[in-house]
C-alpha cells in the first residue's frame, strides 16, 4: 500500500527502534527521565526558547498553549481553516472556557490588517481577545509556509494589542526545510510554539510545547491535569530524539515527491489541482463530477491509500515511507481510474 494519508502514518525505522530499546529512562512526571529531558532541552534549543515540556499529541500541546495564555471567558483569534477550530473536538471551549473568532485567510495565512479587522471593542459585551494563533505550515492551507515578514507584522501587532501569540507548528521542520529559514527565526514571533514529531519526522508518537521557563512550569501542570503525564516515556523521547537529529534534512525529499505528485496530477484529465502549488508536503486536488469518497475507496482497491477531504476533493501527504517510485506508482493508478 502506498499510504499518502497523512505524515502521520509512518512506522519506526529500523535506527529509531534501535534508539527506543536502548533508551536511557526514569519517571517523567518526577522529572527524571533523562531521554525526556534531554529532547526537551534540545527541542527548546532548536526553537530559541527557555524551556519545552514533552506531550502525548500535537492537539494537546495545543490546548496547553491555549490554557497558559487565558482565562475562561476570553476569547482568542485564529484563521477559518485551523487545526485547534476546526480539528481538536471542540477542546478550547471544553478545556479553557474561550471563545474562537475566525479570520478568513488565505491558503491559512492573514496579516495584522485581518487581526485588526476582528478586534472588538474593550466593553462588557465582548469576551476579552488574549491570544492569537498560526499555524505553520497550514495544514488544510495546503500546507503553506508563512512568510517571515508577515509572521513579524501579525505578531507586533497583536503584542501591541495586548495579546499573546501561539504558533501551531506541527510541521514547523518542513517550513524550515522548505525555506531555509531556521525553525528559531520563526519561533521568535511567537510566545509559545508546538512542534510534532510524529508527523512529517517520523516518530511514532510526541509533540512538545516550548517558551518561557514560567509557561511552561505552568504547562506541566495542566499536562498533568488533562492526563498526559507519562511515566517512562524516555522510550517514546528517543525516537523524537532520533528524528530529530536524523530526519530533519530529509523533508526535502518529502517536498520533491509531492511537487512531482503535483505535477503529475496536473496533467491527469478529470483532475484539477487546487491552488496553492505545494510548498511542502501536501496535495489538494479536486475530481470535478466525482465524489471525492469513491474515486478514494477506487484507488484503495488499488494499493493506493489518501483523503477525501471534502464532496469532490482529496488530500495526498507525501512522508518517510513514501519513495519517488511510489509517487510514479501512484500516478500511474491515478491516470489508470481517470
Amino acid at each position: 500500500m502506498i499510504d499518502l494519508r497523512s505524515d502521520t502514518v509512518t512506522t519506526p525505522t529500523p535506527a529509531m527502534r534501535k534508539a527506543m530499546y536502548e533508551a536511557e529512562v526514569g519517571d517523567d512526571v518526577f522529572g527524571d527521565d533523562p531521554t525526556v529531558i534531554e529532547l526537551e532541552r534540545f527541542t527548546a534549543e532548536l526553537l530559541g526558547k527557555e524551556a519545552a515540556v514533552f506531550v502525548p499529541s500535537g492537539t494537546m500541546a495545543n490546548q496547553l498553549a491555549v490554557r497558559v495564555h487565558t482565562r475562561g471567558g476570553d476569547e482568542i483569534l485564529l484563521e477559518s481553516g485551523a487545526h485547534i477550530f476546526n480539528s481538536e473536538a471542540g477542546a478550547a471551549a471544553a478545556l479553557s472556557g474561550v471563545t474562537c473568532r475566525p479570520i478568513q485567510g488565505r491558503h491559512g495565512l492573514f496579516t495584522a490588517a485581518d487581526v485588526q479587522a476582528s478586534l472588538t471593542s474593550p466593553d462588557v459585551h465582548h469576551a476579552p481577545q488574549r491570544l492569537v494563533c498560526v499555524e505553520n505550515t497550514h495544514n488544510f492551507g495546503g500546507g503553506t509556509v508563512w512568510p517571515l515578514d508577515a509572521l513579524a507584522d501579525v505578531a507586533t501587532f497583536a503584542r501591541t494589542n495586548g495579546m499573546a501569540v501561539h504558533m501551531d507548528g506541527a510541521r514547523l521542520w518542513n517550513a524550515s526545510a522548505a525555506s531555509g529559514i531556521p525553525e528559531r527565526d520563526f519561533a521568535v514571533h511567537a510566545n509559545t510554539v508546538s512542534v510534532c514529531f510524529s508527523k512529517g519526522l517520523g516518530a511514532p508518537v510526541g509533540s512538545a510545547l516550548a517558551g518561557t521557563a514560567a509557561l511552561i512550569t505552568r504547562a506541566r501542570h495542566f499536562r498533568k491535569m488533562y492526563g498526559g503525564g507519562m511515566r517512562q516515556a524516555g522510550i517514546l523521547a528517543a525516537a523524537a530524539l532520533h528524528a530529530l537529529h536524523h530526519h530533519r534534512k530529509r523533508l526535502v525529499e518529502d517536498h520533491a515527491n509531492a511537487q512531482a505528485l503535483a505535477r503529475g496530477l496536473a496533467e491527469i484529465p478529470g483532475v484539477e489541482l487546487l491552488d496553492p502549488p505545494p510548498q511542502t508536503n501536501i496535495v489538494f486536488f479536486r475530481t470535478p463530477g466525482r465524489r471525492a469518497a469513491d474515486v478514494a475507496a477506487t484507488l484503495q482497491r488499488r494499493g493506493v491509500s489518501l483523503l477525501a477531504t471534502g464532496h469532490d476533493v482529496c488530500r495526498a501527504v507525501t512522508n518517510l515511507m513514501v519513495t519517488s517510485t511510489d509517487i510514479q506508482t501512484a500516478l500511474r493508478v491515478l491516470r489508470e481510474v481517470g
